[in-house]
C-alpha cells in the first residue's frame, strides 16, 4: 500500500470516529450563532449547532426589544424564536450538549460526544454576574431570578427586588410594575446607565422605589428568600422584606475552555482581528464573546453574519 493510500485510510478512521464530520459547527445558539447558521444554510453547508441550554442567549430575558432596526416592538423570546424556526426551517442540525474543549483541527469535543468539523465559529455570548453571596445558589428558583420575562408571573401582586442599573434591570423594573404590587430597583452608584425612555416611564410608575448609592449585602430567609439587607454608601444597613429579587447587574463571558485556540483579554473575552478572526485559521468569534466596545442585538447578528461569509470562503 502506498504512503497516499496509507494516509487517506489512516485519516478516514479518523473521521469514522466522530459522530459526524461537518461543514461548520456552531457553539452556541443565540442571536450571533442562528445568524450564523441561516447564512451558512443558505449557502447549502452542513452546519451543527452546539448548546448547552436552550436557544436564544441573553436577548429572551429581554421584555421588550424595541432598538432593533425594521422591528418596532418584539419581546426577546418572540425574537430568538423566531430566528431559531427559521434556521431549523433551513435544515440546521442543533443538539443541546455542552462542550468542554475545542481543537484546533476543529474537533469539538462535548460532554458525551466527539464532533468534527471544517470549520468552527464561537458564539457563546456570555452568562449572568452573580452577586456572589451566602444564600445566592440556594435561593435560585425560590425567590431569586435571573430572567423577569421566565419568572415575573410568579410575583402577581407580591413585593420584589430588581438589582441592577443598566437597561436590562430598568426593563425588568418596567415589566415588573405590571405584576407586583411593589418593585424596589437598587442600584450601587447614583444615577442609572440605562435608557431616558426608560427612567420616565419608571418615574412614573406609582408603585416603583428607586434606592441608589447602595448595595445589597445579604439574602435571607429560610426555605425561601424572604428578605434582603442593602448598605448605602454611609454604611448604614436597611432591611427589606422581599418575595423576590431579580439579579441584573451585567454579564461575563465563560471562554476559558477555549484557551488553547484563542487569547482571551484580561476579563476573558475573546480577541479578534478584523471582527471575527481568532488566531488559529478555520476558527471564528461572533457577538457578545468576544472583545469590543458595542454589545447589541444588531452587532451580535452582524457579527454572525461576517462569521458566516469568513467561514464559507475559507470553506472554498
Amino acid at each position: 500500500m502506498s504512503d497516499n493510500n496509507l494516509e487517506n485510510k489512516k485519516q478516514n478512521m479518523i473521521e469514522n470516529s466522530y459522530d459526524d464530520v461537518y461543514d461548520v459547527i456552531i457553539v452556541g445558539a443565540g442571536p450571533a450563532g442562528l445568524a450564523s447558521a441561516l447564512y451558512l444554510r443558505r449557502a447549502s453547508k452542513k452546519v451543527l449547532i452546539l448548546e448547552a441550554k436552550s436557544y436564544g442567549g441573553q436577548i429572551v430575558n429581554a421584555s421588550v426589544v424595541e432598538n432593533y432596526p425594521g422591528i418596532v416592538s418584539i419581546s426577546g423570546f418572540d425574537f430568538a424564536t423566531n430566528l431559531y424556526n427559521q434556521v431549523i426551517k433551513l435544515g440546521a442540525h442543533i443538539k443541546y450538549e455542552t462542550v468542554i474543549r475545542v481543537e484546533a483541527d476543529k474537533t469539538v469535543i462535548t460532554s458525551s460526544n466527539r464532533y468534527k468539523a471544517k470549520a468552527v465559529i464561537l458564539a457563546t455570548g456570555v452568562t449572568n454576574r452573580k452577586l456572589a453571596l451566602k444564600n445566592e445558589e440556594k435561593f435560585v428558583g425560590k425567590g431569586i431570578s435571573y430572567c423577569a420575562v421566565c419568572d415575573g408571573y410568579f410575583y402577581k401582586n407580591k413585593v420584589v427586588a430588581v438589582n441592577g442599573g443598566g437597561n436590562t434591570a430598568l426593563g425588568d423594573a418596567l415589566y415588573l410594575s405590571n405584576i407586583a404590587k411593589k418593585v424596589y430597583l437598587i442600584h450601587r452608584r447614583d444615577e442609572f446607565r440605562g435608557d431616558d425612555k426608560y427612567l420616565k416611564e419608571l418615574k412614573d410608575k406609582e408603585n416603583i422605589e428607586f434606592i441608589l448609592n447602595a448595595n445589597i449585602i445579604s439574602l435571607d430567609g429560610h426555605e425561601k428568600l424572604e428578605k434582603i439587607t442593602i448598605e448605602n454608601k454611609d454604611k448604614q444597613t436597611q432591611e427589606l422584606k422581599v418575595d423576590g429579587l431579580f439579579i441584573a447587574i451585567g454579564q461575563e463571558p465563560k471562554n476559558t475552555i477555549f484557551k488553547n485556540i484563542v487569547d482571551l483579554d484580561d476579563r476573558g473575552y475573546i480577541l479578534s482581528k478584523d471582527d471575527v478572526y481568532t488566531k488559529t485559521d478555520g476558527i471564528y468569534v461572533a457577538g457578545d464573546a468576544r472583545e469590543k466596545k458595542l454589545r447589541q442585538l444588531t452587532t451580535a447578528v452582524s457579527d454572525g453574519s461576517i462569521a458566516s461569509m469568513v467561514a464559507i470562503k475559507y470553506l472554498k
